[in-house]
């Protein structure tokens, strides 16, 4: 499958905070899961949609990237505490990365990802941003 024809099948994945939520036991997951860790084949599970904020429950700046990511650097990536419980991991934009503290409240935003082939097809995704 081409990066492009796997670009469109994702999309809704790509633009919306979308997990999963076990009916039975209550818990939510990121990314979406299938089975639920806990229920098993007794759970049900249902998409569920994230709100998009949090705080900052752990961090790491990056000084030397690789070469795809030179002209960005530093810059950091944190793993998230979603407030609906969920953990993920994300680049955070749009800050002073030497003023960041655990704790920090979060939300998502859409940034560019990167540019895909030599048609140049920009691939948009979720990254946060602090909210001090």
């Amino acid at each position: 499958m081409s990066d492009t024809i796997r670009t469109w099948r994702h999309i809704q994945e790509r633009y919306n905070l979308i997990g999963s939520k076990c009916t039975t036991c209550g818990k939510l997951f990121f990314p979406p899961r299938v089975i639920c860790p806990d229920c098993r084949r007794k759970g049900n599970i249902e998409n569920f949609q994230f709100s998009g904020k949090g705080k900052i429950h752990s961090f790491s700046i990056v000084r030397t990237p690789t070469s795809d990511f030179k002209k960005i650097a530093p810059y950091a990536v944190a793993i998230i505490d979603l407030d609906e419980g969920a953990k993920l991991t994300s680049q955070l934009v749009d800050c002073d990365v030497e003023a960041l503290e655990i704790g920090d409240p979060v939300e998502m935003v859409f940034r560019k990802i990167r540019e895909d082939g030599d048609d140049g097809v920009i691939s948009y995704g979720y990254k946060f941003k602090v909210n001090k």
